[in-house]
């Protein structure tokens, strides 16, 4: 009798456990600076079929988001983010590549409440009042600042045609080096050159996790350690790859969002 009582009981408690059991964050996707929301559709089927619900954002001023250049700014690019997340039930899991550590930073300025985890991919991270440029032009170890061509007259910033399969798909198998130069896009200028705002009481109070990647020719290894020690994260994680992880192990860059998004533990 004693025997079955403790069964019961046991499986009352772990039919509890299930029912409470917290769901899975929303994962939004943020692309960095000369890319669209395109460069995660490898990744995208991976988190759902995990389980996520996944928001890919595409930032304006780009072929699938047409604005004229002097028209999109830092805090457009900001309220695109903010919009795409809307009014969550839960916080967000917010996933930022490249300059896209730049936006993700000022929407969780903005509403750090909607934030559960900013994810950095070979992300910028910035301090207050730096801006894209300025870690940039830091940054001894890339090798893109060569290969970049400021049209100010334009409003927009390129990368030098021949450079670009090298740059972001040196790892990359000969289908993707043949592909991506034609997926690049020029990127308005101002929003790169703007600094950002940053407090400790909003922007500091979010969790925060970052995705190295070892062979980065673009945000160098370098500079990503640089910047994690001046803004310490909870947790990393590196992949073993150069800047676009999301063409070359999109399933081991998924798997480090998935951990970063399921081991957060309550903070808020």
């Amino acid at each position: 009798m004693k025997t079955s009582i403790s069964i019961a009981s046991l499986s009352l408690l772990l039919a509890a456990g299930s029912a409470t059991a917290a769901p899975k964050p929303e994962i939004v996707l943020v692309h960095g600076a000369w890319e669209e929301a395109n460069i995660w559709q490898a990744v995208t089927p991976v988190l759902q079929k995990d389980g996520y619900r996944v928001i890919t954002v595409t930032l304006p001023g780009r072929p699938s988001s047409p604005l004229s250049p002097d028209k999109v700014s830092l805090d457009l690019y900001r309220d695109t983010i903010l919009s795409a997340i809307g009014n969550p039930a839960r916080p967000v899991v917010l996933v930022g590549h490249s300059f896209g550590g730049i936006t993700i930073s000022v929407a969780a300025e903005a509403a750090p409440q909607k934030i559960r985890t900013l994810v950095y991919v070979a992300g910028y991270l910035p301090k207050d009042g730096q801006s894209l440029l300025d870690l940039g032009n830091s940054d001894k170890d890339s090798k893109i600042g060569p290969h970049l061509q400021v049209m100010k007259d334009k409003g927009i910033i390129a990368i030098e045609y021949s450079a670009r399969a090298d740059l972001f798909c040196l790892d990359c198998n000969a289908q993707f080096r043949a592909a991506i130069p034609n997926l690049i896009v020029d990127e308005p200028l101002a929003p790169l050159a703007t600094p950002v705002h940053l407090t400790a009481d909003r922007f500091g109070t979010v969790d925060k996790v970052y995705i190295h990647t070892a062979k980065d020719q673009v945000v160098s290894p370098w500079l990503q350690a640089v910047m994690v020690a001046a803004t310490p994260v909870r947790r990393e994680f590196t992949v073993d790859t150069g800047h676009t992880a999301f063409l070359t192990d999109p399933i081991r860059l998924a798997r480090d969002i998935e951990l970063a998004a399921a081991s957060q533990t309550a903070s808020r």
